[in-house]
């Protein structure tokens, strides 16, 4: 273990509980740095949009991060979000401007001494100033995104003229916040190595990816409960990527795959799912929202979908099922950060009649299925071993200071 350092997360969201991507991803680093030896403490906000109630909250994980939780309303306000058309600011980074946040930031910093202050996701950048008035510490950015591009490609597939118009608005106005606070940071840790490269191009800084890690004695412990053969997706409903993709795959890939296989069934589960879908009537679709466990639900099916046409990053649930030994279809951006192989650990579809032909082929060769989720297992826990990857952080850490 190298020598102990003092880190403070700062968070866009709780990263308890473990519940969904951004959460999970920061969740990761915060128990592997703990396990390294380090001292942690974690400041995040409490939003209308992802709301944890402090009391629920375990003790042992209190404890250890003495995590501190400031509510902002995250809520589209319809007038400011109108004025915003008329300003070169970007009204995602606006909205996460909080006074309340700044002085609980400001008490923190004041009361202890920081080695690293990991900012995480772009969205808290606001506050970089405040860190260097009251810390000296090295200032870490975790790009979980670039966030920018996620709006792009929204706005690329969206085909309502005025809404097409306002996000690319959001895009630009994002583009250029992302582009030129960079170079306030000490360092970058990007989230895979397609998104290093645009972090090199625009920062003078270092810049490191550290992918998303996995707890390979986690995944072991998970119950072994016979799987069904059948497709699954499993993410946030809120995130306009996946429901966007669940959409086109219901409408477009689904009505073609139940003539081919008409036993076949498709479970969706994860939060917020949209009224559309609950209230969806589509042969052998199976709406199961939210889960209480994500890994007993993935390992309960055998096939999962990643239709995903937009966003940016690495797909959390992606390498999770691939972990789990699933068979994974995935678009070329859903499975971007991943060093796989198409056809022999993951199965890679970006239209219509490729999506399924996949379906199809992992369907009715169980074998060939099989072999795919051992191959995407075997990658998973060879590249992405969380404590294998918190070293290199660590070292990364050094070379800021």
């Amino acid at each position: 273990m190298s020598n102990k350092l003092n880190i403070l997360f700062i968070c866009n969201k709780s990263p308890w509980p473990p519940q969904e991507g951004g959460p999970i991803a920061m969740n990761n680093l915060i128990e592997g740095v703990m396990a390294d030896g380090h001292n942690v403490k974690v400041l995040a906000i409490n939003t209308n949009k992802y709301h944890t109630d402090p009391a629920e909250i375990p003790e042992h994980y209190k404890n250890q991060t003495n995590i501190e939780l400031v509510y902002i309303d995250l809520g589209i306000k319809p007038i400011p979000a109108f004025l915003n058309l008329f300003t070169n600011k970007s009204y995602h980074i606006q909205r996460f401007i909080s006074e309340r946040f700044r002085n609980k930031l400001i008490e923190v910093l004041s009361k202890q001494h920081f080695d690293i202050v990991q900012i995480e996701t772009l969205f808290m950048s606001p506050y970089i100033d405040t860190i260097r008035e009251f810390s000296s510490a090295s200032i870490v950015l975790r790009a979980h995104n670039i966030e920018h591009l996620i709006w792009k490609r929204v706005a690329s597939i969206t085909k309502n003229l005025f809404r097409k118009a306002y996000i690319k608005h959001l895009a630009n106005t994002l583009e250029d916040y992302e582009k030129n606070i960079l170079n306030k940071y000490d360092g970058i840790l990007p989230i895979s190595s397609k998104d290093e490269g645009f972090f090199k191009q625009e920062s003078k800084k270092p810049v490191k990816t550290i992918s998303f890690g996995v707890n390979t004695n986690k995944l072991i412990s998970t119950s072994n409960t016979k799987s069904e053969h059948a497709l699954f997706h499993i993410g946030s409903m809120n995130w306009i990527p996946n429901e966007e993709g669940i959409k086109w795959f219901l409408e477009e890939v689904w009505p073609k795959v139940i003539t081919e296989v008409p036993n076949i069934k498709l479970y969706l589960a994860g939060r917020e799912m949209p009224s559309w879908l609950k209230n969806l009537n589509r042969n052998n679709v199976i709406i199961v929202g939210e889960v209480p466990d994500a890994y007993v639900f993935i390992k309960s099916k055998t096939i999962s979908i990643a239709p995903l046409f937009s966003g940016s990053g690495i797909r959390i649930k992606i390498i999770e099922s691939m972990a789990l030994g699933k068979a994974v279809i995935s678009t070329t951006i859903g499975a971007e950060g991943i060093n796989y192989a198409d056809n022999e650990n993951i199965m890679i579809a970006d239209d219509v009649s490729s999506y399924v032909k996949a379906i199809i082929k992992l369907y009715n060769d169980v074998e060939f299925c099989d072999r795919i989720g051992e191959n995407a297992r075997k990658l998973i826990h060879k590249e992405h071993d969380n404590s294998k990857l918190i070293d290199k952080m660590v070292e990364f850490y050094q070379e800021t200071r």
